[in-house]
């Protein structure tokens, strides 16, 4: 409903946003020739469907070119949102200190007076069901899909005094600060655990100075062996139930399909988009897979991989793999399989519908260590994967938390202090 049916706070104001806010392109760089590397063009597609942003994939011009383009340098904080294309609408904040340049299908959005409205509280504005319900009533009547300064102009904000946006906003960020701190530490575990892997298991680093003996997948230290994968590890497959037969689904079963898999942006899947029920469950191929089980995609956005933090269900376009039992943990099948997939992928772009095939899997050879040197380092590996999924699952509720009180701080409905308690608690 428009926001000025909402019953606000006596001193707080609603206001239109070409009053307060300005909205500016980027620049549409057309015909221009893109070079191999230089100056990063930020665009619509490196704003993703969580709001995170993604420079890895940006188009480059010759950095020569730089005064031409001063107005459209993007500064860290910048408030940024995709005007077009599959994430429309999105916010995300420009958390680089890279020389980067707006594309014109990209919104940045400006305060006009700080003093009047904070930067920081037009983000958490901007990302609230308020802004995007707006913006969805004004696409609906829209032949295209666009986002113009029109669209946004004529939209409202809700306006307390500026101590209580700084209020507001610097409780927001320090929950977004923590999850993202999270995030971060995630990344650098990940990355700690898969350096030690390869360290041991596929550069040898330990053992250089033993003797090394030939086997079908080159040589290898004297002791060690090949093995078929499924030799260590269980693969399960899974299964959707009639879509059509409502009782089977929207149960308390949590059903992973590709998309569910890193939306945490962590290896660890918390929460699916679906669930299905004891029903739904009985009466199809689905199977219940353990806590820490490893996803692999296998149709679609093959090779895209995941562990679960609790039992799930996967669907039929997912495999899962876990320990059969032996000497291999979770995390370290995680890092075997990922060491995998660029393998499975090519195996599976050679089929008519690119798909891994269980036969991708019985085929596959390994080199095993002695089960001494797993357990090693399995004991180094797996506290980092019990860190990793601590901290998704914190997350998870830090994310859950920010969805409820950022509504309810920002059009006035509760205070500040009402949450200081719960907010403490978790920071």
């Amino acid at each position: 409903m428009p926001l000025s049916q909402f019953k606000i706070p006596s001193n707080w104001e609603i206001s239109e946003f070409s009053k307060i806010a300005e909205l500016r392109h980027g620049y549409q760089f057309r015909n221009y020739d893109y070079t191999e590397k230089g100056i990063r063009i930020f665009k619509i597609t490196q704003i993703k469907a969580n709001g995170s942003i993604d420079l890895s994939a940006c188009s480059f011009i010759d950095s020569n070119r730089i005064s031409q383009f001063d107005r459209i340098v993007l500064n860290k904080g910048d408030i940024l949102m995709a005007l077009t294309g599959a994430t429309i609408g999105k916010i995300a904040r420009f958390n680089s200190d890279e020389l980067v340049l707006q594309n014109y299908r990209v919104g940045n959005f400006f305060s006009q007076d700080e003093k009047i409205l904070s930067k920081d509280f037009l983000y958490h504005f901007l990302r609230s069901d308020y802004f995007f319900n707006q913006l969805l009533a004004r696409q609906t009547q829209s032949a295209q899909q666009n986002i113009g300064k029109d669209d946004i102009n004529n939209m409202s904000v809700f306006l307390p005094p500026i101590t209580e946006q700084h209020a507001i906003a610097s409780i927001l960020s320090a929950l977004d600060d923590k999850i993202e701190n999270n995030l971060a530490m995630n990344r650098t575990l990940e990355e700690m655990a898969m350096a030690l892997y390869n360290h041991w298991f596929v550069d040898f680093g330990q053992f250089q100075d033993g003797k090394f003996v030939p086997s079908e997948l080159g040589d290898i230290p004297e002791g060690w062996e090949t093995k078929g994968l499924l030799e260590i590890t269980d693969l399960l497959t899974g299964g959707t139930p009639k879509t059509k037969v409502e009782e089977y689904w929207n149960g308390n079963i949590p059903w992973v399909s590709a998309k569910d898999l890193a939306n945490s942006g962590s290896i660890y899947t918390t929460s699916t988009e679906r669930t299905i029920s004891e029903k739904g469950l009985k009466h199809s191929a689905a199977k219940i897979l353990p806590e820490d089980s490893v996803i692999i995609v296998a149709r679609g956005s093959v090779g895209k991989l995941g562990m679960i933090a609790k039992p799930m269900a996967i669907n039929q376009s997912c495999f899962g793999l876990n320990s059969n039992g032996g000497d291999y943990s979770p995390g370290l099948i995680y890092l075997l399989i990922t060491r995998l997939v660029d393998r499975f992928q090519r195996i599976s772009y050679g089929s008519v519908f690119d798909t891994i095939t269980t036969s991708s899997f019985s085929t596959t050879k390994i080199v095993c260590p002695p089960s001494a040197l797993v357990k090693e380092l399995a004991s180094l590996i797996d506290p980092m994967f019990l860190k990793i999924k601590q901290n998704t699952i914190e997350n998870e509720t830090l994310t859950n938390l920010r969805d409820t009180i950022l509504p309810k701080l920002i059009n006035g409905e509760v205070r500040l202090k009402e949450f200081e308690e719960t907010i403490a608690n978790v920071l």
